[in-house]
């Protein structure tokens, strides 16, 4: 079963005797991956809610024809290929996922995407996918060391692109 973040309506900030980060600091994405706070408390820090739910995706339409060459060229490289530093993974698995849901989905891909929405709130997106409606982007935060720490990244670079967008 997958987990879907959600971020819920904001409602009133915490006291600043019991905030998290420092409001003369300037903080990146990357940041909140080393400093391990919990996802739900970072969450809490900017004004949001999280909830972990079951996650229950729409079904793709079409054919999806490509998926057993993908896997193929996948299995072929692997066992040449160490997987021990982000680049690699991004390089060797991520962006031939991602070229696949280009196909598939005709989004937009903007890699190394950069935001900036506060001091506290900024830094790059490893991959952005946007389709035609503006209600649908999909941000892949490439991890494999520390989910954990990369979902509470994740966290906030969600929570950045929902104050851009705003």
């Amino acid at each position: 079963m997958a987990i879907e973040p959600v971020i819920q309506e904001r409602y009133l900030t915490l006291d600043a005797a019991m905030s998290l980060l420092d409001p003369n600091q300037s903080y990146t994405f990357s940041c909140y991956f080393e400093l391990g706070f919990e996802a739900s408390e970072l969450a809490q820090e900017f004004g949001y809610g999280l909830t972990r739910k079951p996650l229950h995706l729409p079904q793709f339409p079409g054919e999806l024809d490509r998926l057993q060459e993908l896997r193929d060229r996948l299995e072929e490289v692997l066992p040449f290929v160490p997987l021990t530093s982000e680049l690699a993974r991004r390089e060797i698995l991520i962006s031939r996922v991602i070229t696949e849901l280009i196909h598939y989905t005709q989004a937009e891909l903007r890699i190394e995407y950069s935001l900036k929405v506060s001091n506290q709130l900024q830094g790059s997106l490893d991959y952005l996918l946007r389709t035609s409606s503006i209600d649908q982007l999909l941000v892949i935060e490439a991890k494999y060391e520390d989910l954990t720490r990369g979902f509470t990244q994740l966290v906030a670079e969600l929570i950045a692109i929902d104050q851009w967008q705003n």
